[in-house]
């Protein structure tokens, strides 16, 4: 199976949705998250699962979610829920569900266990094989430590998702508010597990989301965190409230004086390496010296601004020879 092109999508937002609450679905399509998932697990009290399953199926085929990657967030294979969650959402709205995220995964077989359930249920109801990604959730220790061979498991493997909440309890980590540093340690505590997840998704390339931030009304907070994320190479961050998304949006995109930046670079070295500009392996860009390595770390900036939608604001121009 070869990944399909769509991916990677953006994700600076991802909009987290209880599954069994019409009303917040109904409000989630208005607004400027780039993804939105509808949430059948931690979102859902166990007697609400089975008819949380078919709102969310109404809501995928009957709601208008343009511009907008559309995920359902099952339950993770040790419950009762995981087989039948797969089954009636991808059954019933395959066709309108772009991914399908796993909580709590601990291993690569069960990664691979829900590619071969999404197999056949794509065969079996005649949809494209292998379009319907997946998205995999770290949340303790022997996740973490297995995430390299998690995130090779699958060709449909799109991301590799923090779920702070449980990998702080799974680790008795002595902090009750979610996201935040826990009192007492001088330098950051989530370093480590940001950077091992980071590294087996680039490995793979895959993106990285970094989880929520519970605190939902203190987005200078929500910022900080967001922010610190952002800055080793995150793709984004999981929202839980409208005054999250734009703040997500906003750190997870480039600023535009730095967007500026990357597209002159790229324009720069295309210039000076082609017949025209000399073919040289590195230039002067004002005071820079750009080489092969700048244009490396200038489409990263220039691709996720492109993808923001962001519009340069300033031009190359080639030197007089």
């Amino acid at each position: 199976m070869t990944r399909p092109v769509n991916r990677p999508r953006p994700r600076r937002s991802c909009l987290a949705v209880p599954g069994s609450n019409p009303r917040f679905l109904e409000k989630a399509q208005g607004l400027a998250a780039d993804q939105v998932f509808l949430d059948l697990e931690d979102a859902c009290a166990p007697l609400a699962k089975p008819d949380a399953r078919h709102t969310v199926v109404k809501f995928l085929n009957e709601g208008d979610w343009t511009g907008k990657t559309r995920v359902v967030r099952v339950n993770d294979w040790t419950t009762e829920w995981t087989y039948r969650d797969v089954v009636t959402v991808v059954e019933g709205a395959g066709q309108n569900l772009d991914c399908v995220m796993l909580p709590k995964v601990q291993d690569a077989q069960q990664i691979v266990a829900l590619d071969l359930l999404l197999t056949q249920i794509e065969k079996a109801m005649g949809f494209e094989v292998g379009r319907i990604g997946i998205e995999a959730q770290i949340e303790n220790a022997r996740g973490l430590v297995n995430v390299d061979a998690i995130a090779g498991a699958s060709p449909r493997l799109e991301t590799i998702v923090f779920g702070p909440a449980d990998f702080m309890a799974s680790i008795n980590m002595k902090s009750l508010v979610v996201g935040e540093q826990p009192p007492g340690y001088p330098a950051d505590a989530y370093h480590y597990i940001l950077m091992r997840i980071l590294m087996a998704a680039r490995m793979h390339d895959l993106q990285a989301i970094d989880g929520p931030y519970l605190q939902i009304r203190n987005v200078d907070g929500f910022r900080e965190v967001a922010g610190r994320a952002a800055a080793l190479g995150y793709d984004g961050k999981w929202v839980l409230h409208p005054g999250q998304v734009e703040a997500a949006n906003e750190v997870f995109s480039p600023s535009q004086e730095d967007f500026d930046h990357a597209e002159l670079i790229l324009d720069a070295y295309d210039h000076h390496t082609s017949e025209a500009g000399g073919r040289k392996g590195s230039a002067m860009l004002g005071d820079e010296m750009i080489d092969e390595a700048s244009r490396k770390m200038a489409l990263v900036v220039s691709g996720k601004g492109r993808a923001a939608g962001m519009v340069r604001t300033s031009s190359f121009t080639a030197p007089e020879v």
